[in-house]
């Protein structure tokens, strides 16, 4: 059941809902997984409160470019996160339905104790998704802290996945089943792919060349290095189809709204407009 679709959220008490959220919405862990070269599923459209209709004023009717220009200036008035901040952040956003007490891991699916976080082998890092190197913006106050693209992982998991673009195929990840990398790109779990894709959708659209960062853009090719670029653009717009957002997606999306950054992710409310703009 789609939280922000069927109950209304207010202010200040998304981490006490984080409590009430069951099992089954956890993180991806409880959904059938497709095979791993299913055919994607089509993206159902989102129906959303009059709350967050609300706030998304002013891009009714629009398409393409002129769509992701209103959501970018609906979406880049946020309050920003320190990196040191980041952490504690992700003890409520990605927190285990099933168990107050641990985070989910967004490659892995493993539930984990909160206070395991660090650099250890088994300890569990932030994970900027899109790579904090594709556009050299490190951990600035900004991209680097950006809580919609920032989730706990595994520290080997995180650094085998790197700086990687996303792509199909490779050789399996140890202690992320599902996973799969080669020497320029990684692939998630099929749990987690339309969560992965939306996260670059929102960062292409929020982060445009102001603020003192790179304009970051979603192109069709790896290998991007340190340019603001992540791809693959035609495989996202696929893994938005496949995976629609679930209940802790969707559940994330409103604690950071409520309680951290004050913004949303769009494509998370309306997976419909990826296709809109792409």
């Amino acid at each position: 059941m789609s939280i922000l679709r069927h109950t209304p959220w207010a202010a200040g008490v998304a981490a006490a809902a984080l409590l009430l959220v069951p099992a089954a919405a956890s993180a991806g862990q409880q959904r059938v997984a497709a095979p791993h070269a299913a055919a994607p599923a089509p993206a159902a459209a989102s129906t959303t409160t009059p709350a967050v209709d609300s706030y998304y004023a002013g891009t009714e009717g629009k398409t393409g470019a002129a769509l992701k220009s209103a959501l970018h200036n609906i979406i880049k008035n946020q309050s920003k996160v320190t990196y040191d901040g980041v952490w504690n952040a992700l003890k409520v956003t990605d927190q285990d339905p099933a168990n107050p007490n641990n985070v989910i891991l967004v490659y892995s699916g493993r539930s984990q104790s909160k206070n395991t976080n660090g650099g250890g082998a088994n300890d569990w890092n932030r994970e900027h998704v899109w790579a904090k190197s594709h556009g050299d913006f490190g951990t600035a106050t900004g991209p680097g802290t950006d809580l919609h693209h920032l989730r706990p992982e595994d520290v080997t998991v995180n650094s085998t996945r790197g700086n990687k673009d996303f792509d199909k195929g490779g050789s399996p990840v140890s202690e992320a089943p599902g996973s799969f990398t080669d020497s320029d790109s990684f692939e998630p779990r099929d749990a987690v792919k339309g969560d992965v894709a939306r996260m670059l959708l929102y960062m292409a659209v929020r982060y445009d060349g102001g603020d003192g960062f790179a304009d970051l853009e979603l192109n069709d090719k790896v290998n991007n290095g340190s340019a603001p670029l992540m791809g693959k653009i035609s495989l996202l717009k696929q893994w938005n189809q496949m995976d629609p957002p679930d209940a802790f997606e969707q559940r994330r999306n409103q604690v950071i709204f409520d309680t951290f950054q004050h913004n949303r992710n769009p494509f998370i409310d309306h997976p419909e407009w990826v296709n809109s703009i792409w």
